[in-house]
């Protein structure tokens, strides 16, 4: 009936951890190679929601079903959470570059907020819409989900110390999936971030001096080229343990390129 919500909207809309589902979904995509099971867990808190965190413990492992819809939907919650990372990511940034609160801050602080959400937060989101993308292609369940001890003690260090080091949150992925599946979903994240720091240093090269333009371009090249050296160290849960174990020659071409991203900026100044 005309004004009725769609009976089957709930397999895309609901965080499949917060409520039951009561119908199969389809499998996911196969590569033709044999399909491990839960080649990555989620982890899940005291009240059973999904949770990412570098300073939590005693973890539980969730097994869920499949979950099927568009690559491109975005849950109610996990714009929720992109918002919060976002802003904290943002923030964090501005007081980094004002030095601190310790001094108070300065009057360049709201612009340094603006430049950070222009020229450095598409880095992160684009990242963490890459995963998100091709995890679910390969027709897993995929969603952002902020981390909120780690937001915290991004802001808190950097209004201390004018210092950075945060752990906004990371894309739950829960799923079937070849160990080459996985390795690629977890690859997503640094390719995007080296084509977006090409994308900056052609347009930095061909584009006429304008000072302003000129300022974003560095910070986007800055943000970029660090975020994914950063994230190829195979170290923890970072994307470069997880590609290493997929394949060790395409995670060493990967971290050059990501190291040369690096250098080539630090010679641009």
């Amino acid at each position: 009936m005309k004004g009725e919500r769609d009976p089957r909207a709930w397999w895309v809309d609901d965080d499949p951890f917060e409520k039951k589902l009561k119908k199969s979904h389809a499998k996911a995509r196969d590569d033709g190679n044999w399909r491990k099971p839960r080649v990555h867990v989620v982890h899940l808190d005291s009240q059973g929601r999904i949770i990412n965190s570098l300073f939590g413990n005693n973890f539980q492992s969730a097994n869920i079903r499949l979950h099927t819809g568009s690559i491109w939907h975005f849950s109610s919650t996990e714009i929720r959470h992109l918002i919060w990372a976002t802003a904290a990511f943002t923030l964090a940034l501005a007081l980094m570059f004002d030095g601190g609160i310790l001094n108070g801050l300065s009057s360049q602080f709201f612009n340094n907020a603006i430049l950070s959400l222009i020229a450095l937060a598409p880095a992160f989101l684009l990242h963490e819409f890459a995963h998100k993308f091709v995890a679910k292609y390969y027709g897993c369940w995929a969603e952002f989900r902020a981390d909120p001890a780690g937001l915290r003690f991004g802001i808190i260090l950097a209004a201390i110390t004018g210092f950075l080091f945060m752990a906004p949150g990371a894309v739950m992925v829960a799923g079937k999936t070849t160990k080459s599946q996985f390795g690629k979903i977890a690859l997503a994240g640094p390719v995007t971030n080296i084509s977006l720091w090409v994308i900056g240093y052609a347009t930095l090269l061909f584009l006429p001096t304008i000072s302003l333009i000129d300022t974003i371009l560095f910070y986007w090249l800055w943000g970029n080229g660090i975020l994914a050296a950063f994230n190829m160290l195979p170290f923890g849960p970072l994307d470069g343990k997880k590609i290493i174990t997929w394949s060790p020659l395409i995670y060493y071409t990967w971290l050059t390129i990501s190291i040369g991203t690096v250098y080539l900026t630090v010679s641009l100044i």
